[in-house]
């Protein structure tokens, strides 16, 4: 299996992709975004979309039929470079720009939400404040590990009480001499009941967020699974216990105070949450452009009909919309110009665009929309979560409310 370090070599190079081209993607390339690209960034897209047809989409209708989380997926993942891309190469990384984490974040949910959850989680919630706020300590022993996937990380911030308020919350944090002692739970965890790893963020004292290090087999950390999803059912989630768990104080991310920690994290997964949608929103149009033109009514393909034709022309407008924008806060964040609200803006048009494109998807394939043979109706599931978790497609709207009028409509 190819990596993404192996065809970025100088040999893999001489074949890369042709820019441009709508060989590889139908016509969904319509404003040909492939002309922004470098040749390094077509190879990594290449080589995750290989990925995802090789170890994803011809297994994850069964997966997400039967609730199952393949936890082999998580040593391929490492394998194929999708753990932490952007994260240094000596800690393990792939060392990439925010435009090639973005591709591999579309690639990865043109498969499944679920999949890109589970790297995006792993990616810029527990690999991000580790490497971003942690000590070099803290680097070297968890780094190599989460990217390679011999470790499965998650992140602990929402509470069963606390979700859009995460100011709110009530785990705590006591200083106990020579460690820490860990109070609380947190809720609706992608990855917990796999993960060896737990970034969870908890109020000392003095009532500052502070974030720790939680690590599997420590007394009193359990993280009991959440059955009966109807959504992201090939991704596993759960809960994260403490029950005066001993943290030992090597494990305090020692460089960050307060509630900008958590909220740095959120950005990077929002910002690859904005690339992933469209993956989703792909996935859906080209199953819809293609069943059109081969499904026939009335003894001709109902994509000569002038409903469907108005139905896929403003998919892939859409679509469109969303990529150009993507592309444009993935320069930005190369540049380290990217606001928090722009990245708001871009989560929360690429999930809602995905949903809308994914219900009319639904609506062509007709009766068959709803069925296994067809990624339709799973996407449009996973979409009902992915608009909600890292910020509700609301509080996004508030988010950009306050940025343009100077006033925040809540607390």
């Amino acid at each position: 299996m190819s990596s993404i370090a192996d065809v970025l070599s100088p040999e893999a190079k001489a074949h890369t992709p042709q820019k441009g081209s709508t060989n590889a993607n139908g016509f969904t390339d319509y404003f040909d975004l492939d002309g922004l690209l470098t040749e390094e960034h077509l190879l990594i897209r290449q080589t995750m979309r290989d990925f995802v047809k090789r170890e994803i989409s011809p297994y994850v209708e069964q997966w997400a039929q039967a609730a199952h989380f393949p936890s082999e997926i998580v040593r391929k993942f490492g394998e194929v470079g999708a753990f932490g891309p952007t994260i240094p190469t000596e800690y393990g990384g792939g060392g990439l720009d925010y435009l090639s984490y973005g591709l591999i974040m579309q690639e990865i949910e043109r498969g499944d939400s679920g999949m890109r959850s589970t790297a995006s989680v792993q990616g810029s919630l527990v690999m991000f404040p580790i490497y971003q706020y942690g000590s070099e300590a803290q680097r070297r022993k968890f780094l190599p590990r989460l990217a390679s996937g011999e470790w499965l990380g998650c992140f602990g911030l929402t509470e069963p009480d606390h979700g859009s308020n995460p100011g709110g919350m009530t785990t705590r944090l006591t200083d106990a001499g020579d460690h820490y002692v860990l109070d609380g739970a947190k809720l609706w965890i992608s990855n917990s009941p796999e993960a060896q790893v737990a970034v969870v963020w908890a109020k000392n004292e003095a009532g500052r967020i502070k974030g720790v290090i939680v690590e599997r087999g420590m007394d009193g950390f359990t993280t009991p699974e959440i059955h009966n999803k109807w959504s992201l059912r090939a991704s596993t989630t759960g809960e994260l216990v403490f029950d005066g768990v001993k943290i030992p104080k090597e494990n305090v991310l020692p460089n960050i105070d307060g509630l900008k920690g958590p909220l740095s994290c959120l950005d990077s997964a929002r910002y690859g949450i904005a690339w992933g949608a469209i993956g989703a929103a792909i996935d859906c149009y080209e199953s819809a452009l293609k069943y059109s033109l081969q499904r026939e009514q009335f003894g001709k393909p109902i994509a000569s009909f002038q409903l469907q034709q108005r139905k896929l022309a403003e998919m892939i407008t859409e679509i469109t919309k969303a990529q150009l924008m993507a592309w444009r806060l993935g320069v930005l964040k190369n540049e380290g110009r990217a606001t928090s609200a722009q990245i708001s803006m871009a989560k929360r048009n690429s999930v809602h665009m995905a949903l809308g494109v994914a219900r009319e998807a639904r609506q062509i394939h007709g009766g068959m929309g709803i069925t296994g043979e067809y990624p339709i109706m799973r996407h449009m599931m996973n979409l009902e979560s992915v608009i909600t978790y890292e910020g509700t497609h609301d509080i996004h709207l508030l988010i950009t409310g306050a940025d343009i009028t100077g006033i925040q409509a809540f607390k």
